[in-house]
């Protein structure tokens, strides 16, 4: 028999990532995996398991190849002819290394209302600082976890 947790059964942790030099398509994987609580072994699709997770240095992620400059995300207005489309470079230099981040995080999510609640967990920061540290957050390597998570110069 499956056990279900009610929603006063569920306890959410807090979790500090450090994307300096991290890729791209692999953090955003993890950040997922903690989002919608399929780290734990109380998964459930259709709850709300995820634990928050705090992203830092995100202007110091990194892409491989030429994704960087080649890589285009679109969207539409809605209109006739209304497609835009804009690079990870041109979204880095409007001062927006977030949104990278958010982008890739939010289309490896399920659509609905349990992701975009889940997207609301995940708080993203350029630079060191954060306001989070009454939280106590535990502090995730992604260099421990596997090599290939942090680009080597």
């Amino acid at each position: 028999m499956t056990k279900f947790l009610k929603k006063s059964e569920i306890k959410s942790n807090w979790v500090e990532i450090d994307a300096k030099n991290a890729v791209v398509g692999r953090l955003a994987a993890i950040i997922t995996k903690i989002l919608r609580g399929k780290n734990k072994n109380t998964f459930s699709p259709h709850v709300d398991h995820g634990d928050f997770v705090i992203v830092k240095n995100v202007e110091k992620i990194k892409f491989t190849g030429s994704k960087f400059q080649n890589k285009k995300y679109y969207k539409h207005t809605g209109y006739p002819g209304g497609i835009k489309e804009i690079t990870p470079q041109k979204l880095s230099e409007k001062n927006k290394p977030e949104e990278i981040l958010k982008l890739a995080v939010k289309r490896m999510l399920p659509g609905g209302v349990l992701a975009r609640n889940q997207l609301k967990k995940l708080k993203i920061y350029s630079g060191e600082q954060h306001p989070h540290s009454a939280q106590n957050p535990q502090i995730l390597d992604l260099g421990k976890m596997n090599i290939k998570n942090i680009i080597r110069n």
